[in-house]
């Protein structure tokens, strides 16, 4: 839409507020809310001032001034809010240069776009991530000086198979880890899922189904491929629209990658395919019905998974999910079919459908961060034609063990992602996709997190040493 489309349809459709919103390096969806009558040309166009220092890991509070500039494509009235407000996914810029600020994640994805038609290997890169996500009924966290706890609570969880309830406990829910695919009354949750899609269609999102997943108390929509920044923007209204939905049904949903214990965590396995001209390019005649273009892909995202770990699994919980037997990867390794392995080759009924599926990620991801580095590494398999190895058919949850230190591995730690980060970032660096400066910030961000995390005592650590 044109900025004068965006007016029209505010006066048109007596729209009352306008909500900007912007995305901070966390991946956390942030919005300032405008008065209708206020908004005019000069404001879509060169954007709102507010406090950068207020973000955390970007400015400093003697140079806090930073503008909201509204990407006027794609509006969408929120389904949420009792009056009438249209909402603008915005880039953060510079108020005096204009300029594209340099830590801002909307920002990396245009610029991954941008280097990505500049070396004209394609003119397009679609994503479709499969972001799943865990919904509970009651969650209770402490982190105080002296109790450290958390506990989350469901009647459909698995846990709850003897619970006295006053209207009975009538027995059918999924069992650990046995979630997959069950109808009702197993599946508690088909109406709440389809008002979910519901109410993303109604925003104009691109969806296609939705299903109980594995583990219990999990879920899964399924959004359909599209453009980078488009579908980073998608993956970022998927989830308001996920917890708001859950919220309106006295519930609360999670991304975070591994709540429970002895179950499968959530993953967000990312579907990638390069075209140019119209035509696919992953699709050939070697293994997988793979191109040399594709190969090579392959061999980029594998030879810098472990640095890929930092923005596809950002979070200390990431690496619980990353664990041997629980439908996650844990080898730098890829075959067709194989869902063990970190990049698998999906069944395809044609070449248009040929793509390769990265299954590593995870939903506590920045999708503008994640998205562009999976596109960087790529790329840079394509330019230094990195040979991804030998596929492997077998079950790689038991080679670790079998054959220790034979096969590299992903990360297995935050900590371990942020150094092989440190190390590896090139490949993020060509183009100036990634500006050093929110590298370093990233990694300063994320170390903080590590900090905490280390120097907090754990329940479990009670159990195992209290009364040694």
């Amino acid at each position: 839409m044109s900025t004068e489309a965006i007016l029209r349809r505010i006066r048109d459709e007596a729209i009352r507020f306008v909500d900007v919103r912007f995305t901070d390096l966390r991946g956390a969806l942030h919005h300032v809310t405008l008065a209708a009558d206020h908004v005019d040309a000069a404001l879509i166009e060169e954007g709102c001032m507010f406090d950068g220092s207020s973000i955390a890991g970007w400015k400093s509070v003697e140079a806090s001034d930073m503008k909201l500039r509204p990407d006027p494509q794609h509006a969408y009235i929120d389904p949420f809010h009792a009056e009438k407000t249209l909402c603008l996914h915005c880039s953060v810029v510079e108020p005096d240069s204009g300029e594209a600020y340099v830590r801002d994640p909307r920002s990396i994805a245009a610029r991954a776009e941008a280097h990505l038609n500049r070396i004209s290997v394609a003119d397009a890169a679609y994503f479709g991530p499969e972001a799943e996500f865990f919904i509970f009924d009651d969650v209770r966290i402490a982190t105080t000086m002296n109790r450290v706890a958390h506990e989350v609570d469901a009647p459909s969880a698995a846990w709850n198979s003897d619970t006295a309830y006053a209207a009975g406990n009538k027995g059918h829910r999924p069992h650990v880890r046995g979630g997959y695919l069950p109808v009702g009354p197993m599946d508690d949750g088909q109406d709440l899922r389809s008002e979910m899609l519901t109410t993303m269609q109604a925003m104009g999102m691109q969806v296609d189904k939705h299903h109980h997943e594995a583990a219990t108390c999990q879920h899964e929509l399924g959004l359909v491929f599209g453009p980078l920044l488009r579908q980073a923007d998608e993956m970022q209204k998927y989830k308001y629209v996920v917890r708001n939905v859950a919220a309106a049904y006295g519930r609360t949903a999670t991304f975070m990658p591994k709540p429970l214990q002895g179950d499968n965590g959530s993953g967000m396995h990312v579907n990638l395919s390069l075209w140019k001209d119209g035509h696919p390019l992953f699709a050939g005649d070697g293994y997988g019905g793979l191109s040399d273009t594709a190969l090579w892909f392959v061999g980029g995202i594998l030879r810098h998974a472990r640095a890929l770990n930092a923005f596809t699994n950002p979070t200390t919980n990431s690496y619980k999910r990353l664990v041997p037997g629980f439908a996650a990867p844990v080898l730098q390794s890829w075959s067709a079919h194989n869902r063990s392995g970190c990049v698998r080759i999906p069944w395809a009924r044609s070449a248009r459908g040929r793509r390769i599926e990265a299954r590593f990620p995870d939903p506590s991801a920045n999708p503008y961060l994640a998205f562009s580095a999976l596109l960087m590494a790529g790329l840079d398999g394509i330019e230094q034609r990195i040979d991804p190895g030998d596929a492997m058919e077998t079950n790689l949850y038991d080679i670790p063990s079998e054959r220790p230190g034979e096969f590299p591995m992903l990360c297995r730690s935050l900590r371990e992602a942020l150094d092989a980060l440190e190390e590896d970032h090139d490949f993020l660096r060509v183009d100036d996709v990634f500006p050093a400066e929110l590298i370093e910030s990233y990694i300063a961000l994320k170390w903080t997190e590590v900090t905490r995390y280390d120097t907090t005592p754990h329940p479990v650590e009670f159990a195992m040493y209290y009364s040694i």
